[in-house]
């Protein structure tokens, strides 16, 4: 059984989302929805940045002209790495949240190669295709990741951080500083 497709065969698709999950059978598009894979979408001490104790905000922002589709297995991976390092290096003088819910659910239509397999598929006969996964659809200039820190030392650690992740992500990213709520 072979894995994840690559990213690029749904990240920069026309994004349309014919997968509604109804009670109702006539309007219910898919039959089972995947579990979530992001656990937490905000970590740290949640309570000092709402007192107001974290001067440093930073916001990873998706510089595509065009809306992208990020998998919540993507999200996910960068929010452990990130929660992980913030953890062991600055252990409660930061908030971080991830921004985009993975609402949209992915689809595929199995098909498989090799000799003998031709007589089990139908080919683009019921090419609908069954639920593999959830992604989060990011508009252009859509934030992904939120981080609150103490310090100037912190945010340039938390900017170190947003550089490593870059990589995990299917869309072109750019880091934004925040202040009083104002993007700068």
């Amino acid at each position: 059984m072979t894995g994840l497709r690559k990213a690029n065969a749904y990240s920069k698709r026309p994004v349309t989302p014919y997968t509604r999950k109804s009670k109702k059978k006539g309007k219910s598009f898919i039959k089972a929805v995947p579990p979530q894979s992001v656990v937490k979408f905000t970590m740290g001490s949640e309570a000092q940045f709402n007192k107001g104790e974290y001067p440093f905000q930073l916001l990873v922002v998706s510089n595509e002209p065009i809306k992208v589709q990020v998998r919540s297995n993507a999200l996910e991976s960068c929010r452990q790495f990130i929660n992980k390092k913030m953890d062991k290096s600055y252990p409660g003088q930061y908030f971080f949240r991830v921004l985009p819910y993975p609402h949209h659910i992915q689809r595929e239509n199995k098909m498989l190669t090799g000799a003998g397999s031709d007589r089990m598929q139908t080919g683009m006969q019921l090419s609908f295709g069954k639920a593999v996964g959830r992604a989060a659809i990011v508009n252009p200039s859509g934030g992904l990741f939120f981080m609150a820190i103490t310090n100037k030392k912190a945010e340039a650690f938390a900017r170190h951080l947003f550089k490593q992740i870059k990589s995990k992500l299917p869309c072109v990213t750019r880091i934004e500083t925040v202040e009083n709520g104002i993007k700068i």
